[in-house]
Formats: structure tokens, C-alpha cells, sequence
């Protein structure tokens, strides 16, 4: 049985601002069949120290200014380790906000903290228990092989960092080196220097044995000035070492309310009401989105009138930026559109079930689980053509119509006009009922769970782990 600790700063079902959390959650699950043990690692945040009540405890001793222990609990059938270091995490706000929605200014030491204990624990500090190989989940681990170099016994355990999100890039000035226990030595070019700062994802970078990331296509697109976000030059001297492995779902529970496509119209006649959107003879789109620039919502309020003046309906759940969530509002005035402004995992599961087709017009996309929540509704995803997107939606163009195996829209460049394109087609497509029938059937029956992304990163560890 091979052993692996995953590092995250939020896991699923305790804590959970975005797709890394249902990453963390369900890999232990996914792999444990494949003959690896995966422990997960993760602050211990007010919440979640709640949550995981008086378990086992191991003693860390000091930790970046105060005392600090892992409680061990259960995620499922796996172990989970809360770091508890109260000066660190026990207060109000989120994860790395706080009440007034900015960063926590000490977000660099809280998980240089994070780091420095999985290196800990990698290098005998649980009796009993010795991880061969760390995965490290974005920049909030990213320091850990900083840290494993340090200590007795750090170079014969293996690292993998999978990028969630190369956007998020965990910089501190480089007046924290001390405070942060970073070695000056490698402050450089050729380390976790950055433009004159510390960078944890690039410490990763250079670091690790292996890069991972969350599609095929993202794994190329990260090459590329456009999306690489200036760490392109160190993934394409790296880019042997990059893997692009797709995420998957919970497909037990994301599983729909229904088994056949007929199912959906009581839950879309349901969610109408709730939404005060009439019965138009047109498809209901849903949205489930952080509001932001990245998902390309901007353009979609561009873009709008080409699907509600044509009998298109648009459901939104989200929150974010003040001046996109007032943009919506008013857009709301129109008949076709409602909206609602917060976040609501109830809710997220009735649009899924009720909607006619999922929208995510995303810039950039690394992954993305919406559209997979999408596909096995039968709620067919309309996706701007980028990372995740890419790999899993199969457009309706007609070679794909013609061999009926399309699942979705895709659309290129991410603009207003190019997505009023991809409602005109909607509309034709929804027009077709058989053909709309057809593309229901195929969503639903694509393996969007665990299974094939699971052994890939079974294999990878096993690489890793032969090459230390």
C-alpha cells in the first residue's frame, strides 16, 4: 500500500470555497482501491476544529509564533489531519479573507505554516505513519519542499504539486524571508525569487518532482504567455515533468433526481417558480459562478439579449465583484431573468436538476466541475473553448451531430458576439427536439466520476516515487 499525505487549504464536506475542495475530498476515496492510503492535511480554521470535535492529537511544538498540533479525524474512510495552530486559524472570515473581504495580511505565514508542517510529518513526525510521497495542492503548500530540504530525511520523500489555478501565486515581500523560516540561499532566480519577492507556487515549480494540473488542456495552455501568468519559462523548461489530469465528481452524490432526460421537466417547471421566470416555449439557462472577470460574465451581460429576445430564460446563483452583481440586478428587470446573490449548495443542486443548459463563458477554465454537474443532469454546458472545458464538453458541430455524439456548445474567443453566436445555435439545437433528445442521452452517459483520473495519479505517484 502506497503511502500519500495531501496537502490543501480546504477540503470537502468541512471547508469549501471553490473546485480544490472537491478535489481534496474525493481523492482518499478514489484511490484507496487502487492500493494507495491517502492522508489529507488542512488547517485547522475555527470551523473546522468545531467540526472535527476532541480526536487524537499529535504534538508539533512552536510553529511561527505559537503552539501548534495536528487533530486526527476521519474523512470518510481515509485519516485527516486539522493543523491547530489558533494564533494562526481560529478567528472569523474565510480561509483567506477576512470580515471585510480582503486577505488575511499574514496569509503568507499562515501557510508557510501549513507547509512547514506537512514537511514535518513527511519527516517522521507522526509515530507509526511516514508519507512516500506529498501531493501539494496550489501555492498554499507550495513551500513544502522549501521546507523538506531543511530537514533529516526531506530528500528521499516525493512531491507533486497539481495546479488548481496558476492565477494564485502565494507572494510575500521578501522582508518576510525570516518570519516565513526561508533560507536566503534560495531567495534566487533559480528559486522562489519572484520580481524581487517570495513566491510559494514557484517554489513548487522549481521544486517538486513532478507538476501537475487539473486538464490536458490547461497543462498546455500554462506554456503560453496568455495563460501561463509569467511562469511559463519554468513549466516549459519543466514540461516533461507537467501532467494534465482531469478532475473528476462525486457522481453518488451529484447524482440527478431523475433517470432519463423526461425527468427534467418537473424540476425546471419547479425552479421557474422559484426564480418568478415565466413558461416561454425556449431553453432555461442556469449559472452557478463566482462572479468575476476570469468567468467571462461581463460578456455574458453583453451578450444576453441574444438569448432572452429569442425566448431564452437565464437563472443565476453567484456573488463577487459589487459592480458585476449590480449589473445583474438590473439585467434582472427583464422578465427572462432572475437572479440570486450569495451562495447555496441547495439551490446550486435545483438548477442543475431544473435547468435546460449550464453557461460558463469562462476566460480561463483549468478544470471546471460545473459543466460536469451539467453533463450528468442532462443539462447540456454551453463553454467558451479553454482548459477543462475543452476536454470534456463535445461541441454540436455538425461532424459531431452527424456521428451523435455531441454533449454541449463550445465558443471562441471569449467575446459578445462570439457568444450571441453560440445562442443562436442553442436556440436551433433546442428547437430540434430530437436532436436535443439525443445530446440529453449523451451528457448524461459520459464518465465524469473518479475512476480514469484516479489511476493516472496512481501511476504518477508510482513514478515519483521510483525515481527517489
Amino acid at each position: 500500500m502506497m503511502q500519500v499525505l495531501s496537502v490543501a487549504s480546504e477540503c470537502v464536506p468541512l471547508v469549501k470555497t471553490g473546485g480544490l475542495a472537491d478535489v481534496a475530498g474525493a481523492l482518499p476515496g478514489a484511490l484507496a482501491p487502487l492500493g494507495v492510503e491517502m492522508r489529507t492535511l488542512i488547517p485547522a480554521y475555527r470551523n473546522v476544529k468545531a467540526a472535527m470535535g476532541n480526536g487524537t492529537t499529535h504534538d508539533l511544538g512552536p510553529l511561527f509564533g505559537g503552539p501548534a498540533r495536528l487533530i486526527e479525524g476521519r474523512l470518510g474512510e481515509a485519516v485527516l489531519y486539522a493543523l491547530d495552530a489558533p494564533h494562526l486559524y481560529d478567528r472569523d472570515g474565510s480561509p483567506y479573507l477576512d470580515a471585510g473581504g480582503q486577505d488575511w495580511a499574514d496569509n503568507p505565514v499562515r501557510f508557510a505554516a501549513l507547509s512547514h508542517a506537512a514537511a514535518q510529518i513527511a519527516t517522521g513526525g507522526i509515530a507509526g505513519w511516514q508519507p512516500e510521497i506529498l501531493h501539494l495542492h496550489d501555492w498554499q503548500a507550495g513551500l513544502t519542499p522549501v521546507y523538506l530540504r531543511q530537514m533529516p530525511g526531506g530528500a528521499g520523500i516525493g512531491t507533486l504539486i497539481s495546479i488548481h489555478n496558476i492565477a494564485f501565486q502565494g507572494m510575500a515581500p521578501a522582508s518576510m524571508l525570516s518570519a516565513m523560516a526561508l533560507p536566503r540561499e534560495e531567495f534566487t532566480e533559480g528559486g522562489f525569487e519572484y520580481w524581487g519577492q517570495i513566491s510559494a507556487l514557484k517554489a513548487a515549480l522549481t521544486g517538486c518532482d513532478r507538476i501537475a494540473t487539473v486538464s490536458p488542456s490547461y497543462a498546455g495552455e500554462l506554456l503560453t504567455p496568455e495563460f501561463g501568468m509569467g511562469m511559463e519559462g519554468i513549466l516549459t523548461a519543466r514540461r516533461d515533468d507537467l501532467s494534465g489530469i482531469l478532475n473528476g465528481i462525486d457522481t453518488d452524490a451529484w447524482a440527478p433526481p431523475y433517470k432519463t432526460p423526461r425527468g427534467k421537466a418537473r424540476h425546471k417547471k419547479a425552479l421557474r417558480r422559484e426564480f418568478g421566470l415565466p413558461d416561454w416555449d425556449g431553453p432555461l439557462c442556469v449559472l452557478i459562478s463566482r462572479l468575476s472577470h476570469q468567468k467571462g460574465l461581463d460578456v455574458l451581460l453583453e451578450a444576453l439579449p441574444a438569448l432572452v429576445d429569442h425566448g431564452g430564460q437565464l437563472a443565476l446563483l453567484g456573488s463577487g465583484d459589487p459592480g458585476l452583481e449590480a449589473a445583474f440586478k438590473r439585467a434582472a428587470a427583464h422578465e427572462g431573468v432572475g437572479v440570486r446573490f450569495g451562495y447555496d449548495e441547495a439551490l446550486s443542486r435545483r438548477l442543475m436538476a431544473g435547468g435546460d443548459a449550464i453557461l460558463v463563458p469562462s476566460r480561463f477554465e483549468p478544470c471546471g466541475l460545473t459543466q460536469l454537474y451539467g453533463l450528468c443532469h442532462g443539462t447540456l454546458p454551453l463553454v467558451s473553448r479553454t482548459g477543462g472545458l475543452n476536454d470534456t464538453v463535445i461541441d454540436a458541430n455538425p461532424a459531431a451531430l452527424g456521428a451523435g455524439v455531441a454533449t454541449g456548445i463550445q465558443f471562441h474567443p471569449v467575446t459578445s458576439s462570439a457568444l450571441a453566436g453560440a445562442f443562436a445555435r442553442l436556440h436551433v439545437l433546442w428547437r430540434d427536439r430530437t436532436t436535443w433528445a439525443r445530446m440529453m442521452k449523451n451528457a448524461m452517459a459520459q464518465d465524469v466520476g473518479w475512476d480514469v483520473s484516479a489511476r493516472a495519479y496512481a501511476a504518477l505517484y508510482k513514478d515519483i516515487a521510483s525515481s527517489k
